[in-house]
């Protein structure tokens, strides 16, 4: 029996474009063609295994003259499968442009027109590195790879073994690229439990026709298509650990489900009267506000705090000081020796352009910069200049020391990228949603404390509590 082939998404509205790619690459490749954001979206739906590989052009329907769209696209397609690797094939190649796509995850931006051969090479080539990433990261997992010596990292860690032999759900917070995947691990192979599976479900890839049959398997004959019983995730994980990645996507008609194994531990297959008991210990992830998706009706509220029994928060790499040194030391130490290269150094200069820099991409946007400088820079010095040039400098920085409120030009200018990249700004919608953020905060900071969180935003008690009930309406 052949084996399988890697699955490459094109994303491109361009038939020409497609219809090239497809002839050349499916020697290779299955090749999966989608013309839009939202025809990729319900294409990722349909598939059996997430894609290894992507090409993606930002232009596309509806707005073809503007990034935003591709934009989109990388994003969904690395929330559907964090270890794809994306190429940009683009002809809008400005400098802001290939910097932001790199910040947002893709390894590599390709101008148009492009020399298919060429392009063939670079994609099974990123498969040797995904490849050798996978083993690693199966490696990283079972030995509890947290790397980092700054305070938060050293507070998650106490926090994984504080929780991790405790029967209650974990929910983990963070952004993109920040690595929840690896700490959703590490409380596994931190527990008792590590001798039974662990099994990992991203909610944001799997159909919402067939969620509840993943999840909780099925009878035979259930539905059209089920030739066999199946048993579910929650079976299959037996006395191990369920990790639910991108819990926030999960259909609201599944919540309701989803609470009740959690409240009791009983689930039944579809087409079946026999109920189940799950004995495994559920750990769930999301990059959304969940408290905010509450508040919109999007998640419910009954399901938020069961599943925040434990809430642990991976900080972003813009918090972690001189871990950014050790995690790039790491990296070129690992790439190098996979691809027999000699590493590269930052001049003085560099180094500290390094620790400056925010990596809005986190983990992951730092694991690229250096694959890249690995690439153009084997062997020497990387200077100031050059290291700037792989940065993506487009984006106010994420904390909120990026703003200071007391510099009018310093605003404005923050203002007018955000005006530049987002078309149809609603004033009233920004200021809400600082306000909104603050408040959050606030309220984060104080543990609840209305009274405290009021000083903190120099307000008074009963007027942060009507700006709090107004952004709830």
């Amino acid at each position: 029996m052949a084996a399988l082939r890697p699955v490459l998404m094109i994303i491109d509205d361009d038939p020409l474009i497609t219809d090239t790619l497809h002839f050349v690459l499916s020697k290779y490749f299955e090749v999966c063609v989608a013309e839009s954001y939202t025809q990729l979206k319900s294409l990722l739906q349909q598939l059996d295994a997430p894609p290894a590989l992507a090409l993606v052009d930002l232009g596309l329907p509806p707005t073809p003259h503007t990034p935003e769209e591709g934009f989109k696209v990388i994003s969904a397609l690395l929330t559907h499968s964090p270890t794809i690797k994306i190429h940009v094939l683009s002809g809008q190649s400005d400098d802001v442009n290939v910097k932001h796509a790199l910040a947002l995850g893709a390894v590599d931006f390709i101008a148009k027109p492009c020399d298919v051969e060429k392009l063939k090479d670079m994609l099974l080539n990123a498969l040797k590195v995904q490849d050798v990433e996978l083993n690693e990261m199966r490696v990283e997992q079972e030995h509890g790879g947290l790397l980092g010596d700054s305070l938060p990292i050293q507070a998650l860690r106490m926090q994984i073994r504080q929780f991790a032999d405790s029967p209650f759900p974990v929910l983990i917070e963070g952004e993109s690229g920040s690595g929840k995947e690896l700490v959703a691990s590490s409380f596994h192979f931190a527990s008792q439990r590590l001798l039974y599976p662990y099994l990992s479900v991203n909610c944001a890839a799997v159909s919402p026709l067939l969620a509840e049959s993943i999840l909780f398997g099925h009878a035979k004959g259930a539905f059209t298509g089920a030739v066999a019983a199946h048993a579910g995730y929650f079976e299959d994980a037996g006395e191990g650990t369920l990790f639910l990645d991108e819990i926030g996507e999960l259909p609201l008609e599944l919540q309701a489900k989803l609470l009740r194994v959690l409240e009791n531990g009983e689930y039944q297959r579809i087409g079946e009267t026999q109920t189940r008991k799950s004995r495994a210990r559920i750990v769930a992830a999301t990059n959304r506000d969940l408290r905010a998706e509450v508040r919109a009706g999007k998640f419910r509220s009954d399901l938020y705090h069961r599943l925040s029994v434990f809430t642990v928060h991976v900080p972003p790499l813009r918090e972690l000081a001189d871990d950014k040194h050790l995690l790039r030391d790491h990296f070129i130490e690992f790439y190098t020796k996979q691809i027999d290269k000699a590493p590269f150094k930052l001049d003085a200069k560099a180094e500290v352009r390094w620790l400056d820099y925010d990596f809005p991409g986190n983990v992951r946007e730092l694991r690229n910069i250096v694959i890249r400088l690995i690439a153009k820079y084997s062997g020497k010095t990387v200077k100031e200049n050059e290291l700037i040039a792989e940065f993506d400098l487009s984006e106010p920085a994420s904390g909120a020391d990026s703003f200071n409120f007391n510099d009018d030009a310093s605003m404005t200018a923050q203002a007018q990228k955000h005006l530049q990249r987002q078309v149809n700004v609603s004033l009233d919608a920004v200021l809400k949603s600082w306000e909104r953020a603050y408040i959050d905060a606030a309220m984060k900071m104080t543990h609840g404390n209305l009274s405290q969180a009021a000083k903190l935003l120099n307000v008074n008690r009963t007027t942060l509590y009507s700006r709090m009930n107004t952004q709830e309406d």
